[in-house]
């Protein structure tokens, strides 16, 4: 869940003052307050000048949590949705579209895996591209390695015209480069907050009736948290294992509440044994005791 201060855009009540009430009990996020008396927190609300406002910050980080309670759906239901919502979006490439039995499906995270320099990203790029050309709505393209070709994108595009590009061609054109939001981000922590953003701006989309996004692409998640496997030991392993799951729940999240299709090329890691048998004995002999041997 979103840190607070992410939420005060929407909820105007979670203002300065109630994030620096919060902070003074060591509450920073909404996981935070959870983990707190609830009943205790709000006596020590008691005791402030603007207690009554307090409270109601309190009363509305509860009703938050509450709406995002999805409903229990039976079979029809589901299947509906799905039939309604859950439609796949071409990748532009007939061999991958295949693959994935017609495209990108619209509600899931889609991975693909493979080493540097394989053509995740180029994929990634052709995705883009044909999303926006054919499809009424926008495409949201996370860039972790300045990786983003404008010049690949018109490639695409333009790949069947002559090089002198014709009226037509140049509308087309204009209207993919518009469909394609780009934003740079070089950290995990960086990329958390943009994906927060990017939620909230996608329920206000919701209420406005904005031109839709279509499709997420994060190119990628793992070249941003892979640097922390060179930690030592069970460190490095143990905080890469969490930031990858984060991630990977958030992005789901994202996919499945907004009926969007989201692609993440994943870096294949090799890691060594070494690194394995640190990574996940707790305690030098815990193993052993147990009667367990890692090779």
């Amino acid at each position: 869940m979103a840190p607070l201060k992410s939420l005060e855009q929407e909820y105007p009540i979670l203002d300065s003052n109630f994030q620096s009430f919060c902070a003074s009990h060591d509450i920073f996020s909404v996981e935070d307050l959870l983990l707190h008396d609830l009943y205790v927190l709000a006596a020590f609300a008691e005791q402030e000048s603007s207690s009554e406002r307090l409270k109601q910050g309190i009363a509305q980080v509860l009703s938050i949590i509450d709406g995002q309670h999805q409903p229990w759906l039976n079979g029809i239901e589901l299947l509906e949705d799905a039939q309604r919502n859950k439609h796949v979006l071409s990748t532009g490439c007939e061999g991958i579209d295949l693959l994935l039995h017609g495209g990108l499906r619209v509600g899931q995270l889609t991975e693909l895996v493979g080493p540097s320099s394989s053509g995740k990203t180029q994929v990634c790029l052709l995705a883009a591209s044909n999303v926006a050309k054919k499809h009424i709505g926008s495409v949201v393209y996370l860039d972790t390695g300045n990786s983003f070709s404008p010049q690949r994108v018109t490639q695409f595009i333009c790949q069947h015209s002559d090089p002198a590009i014709d009226q037509a061609k140049h509308r087309t054109l204009q209207k993919v480069m518009n469909n394609i939001s780009c934003k740079s981000v070089f950290d995990i922590f960086t990329m958390f907050d943009v994906l927060h953003q990017l939620e909230f701006n996608l329920r206000s989309q919701m209420q406005g009736g904005d031109c839709k996004v279509q499709l997420l692409i994060v190119d990628s998640v793992s070249s941003m948290v892979t640097p922390i496997l060179g930690g030592s030991g069970s460190q490095g392993i143990h905080s890469w294992h969490a930031l990858m799951i984060s991630a990977g729940y958030l992005l789901k999240k994202l996919a499945h509440e907004h009926n969007i299709a989201v692609l993440d090329p994943t870096l294949r890691i090799r890691l060594k044994a070494s690194d394995l048998k640190n990574g996940f004995r707790n305690k030098k002999g815990k193993n052993q005791k147990k009667g367990r041997k890692i090779v």
